[in-house]
């Protein structure tokens, strides 16, 4: 199997959640590889920041302002991307958030949001990507951004419906799959999921860790945004007839 990039120079590829983290480093690794890439954040201006870091790399960065648990931010950066850079060839599904609650004594709107942006919001990005490639008739690539708490759940003080949301993204991987397959398209679907990651986790979703958490954390094995990163491009790079449906990635020594 020869892996190469080649066919994705000059093409437009959208990530979700680029501001900081494992976006960050995916829109960084594209750019790199010559894409055109837009990124959607909250904080676009973070992402414009690395707009302007990476000027002079092979490929450009946009960034664009959406919340992505809010459909009509999703619908109107999808326009903006087809009518000022063109129609999209790849899409990263990558925002995801997590919220500080339980089950037994939960906040039903933290757990709302939580689903809003992880399946809703990952989901119409998803419609609207590919209604652009059938449009197009572009053989395009999607990927979602999933977790290992998506296949397997382990207790912790935060976990409440987080693994449910992305138990939702293995399954609708899946379904997307068999329905690209009944409609005849050759458009790819991949299901990334990262074990532990260091990334802005905490900061971007107010959570608050307490001692033992924080020293719990501290001796996990980690993984790095830029591995997950790497794991995109490996996905991107397989010949169009092959077809990466999961990509499990575990930092060495990970219980």
């Amino acid at each position: 199997m020869v892996l190469s990039m080649e066919r994705w120079k000059g093409k437009v590829a959208i990530v979700t959640g680029a501001s900081v983290g494992i976006g960050a480093a995916i829109v960084e690794t594209l750019v790199n590889e010559g894409l055109v890439v837009v990124g959607l954040a909250r904080r676009s201006e973070k992402v414009q920041e690395h707009a302007k870091r990476l000027i002079g790399r092979s490929g450009k960065l946009h960034a664009v302002k959406a919340d992505i648990s809010k459909e009509e931010d999703i619908l109107k950066a999808f326009q903006w991307v087809t009518k000022k850079v063109g129609p999209v060839h790849i899409l990263i599904n990558n925002a995801g958030i997590v919220q500080q609650t339980n089950l037994v004594e939960g906040d039903a709107e933290k757990w709302k949001k939580i689903f809003d942006t992880n399946v809703i919001g990952l989901s119409i990005a998803t419609r609207e990507a590919v209604k652009i490639m059938k449009q197009n008739k572009i053989d395009g690539h999607i990927i979602h951004i999933n977790s290992t708490l998506g296949h397997r759940i382990f207790y912790h003080s935060f976990a409440n419906v987080y693994p449910a949301s992305k138990y939702a993204v293995t399954a609708l991987t899946e379904t997307l799959r068999q329905e690209l397959n009944h409609l005849g398209l050759k458009i790819k679907i991949t299901s990334v999921s990262p074990g532990v990651t260091t990334s802005e986790l905490a900061q971007t979703n107010d959570i608050v860790f307490d001692e033992n958490l924080k020293k719990m954390f501290e001796k996990m094995p980690k993984l790095k945004s830029e591995d997950i990163a790497d794991s995109v491009l490996y996905v991107l790079s397989t010949p169009p007839h092959v077809q990466v449906h999961e990509l499990t990635v575990q930092p060495v020594g990970a219980g």
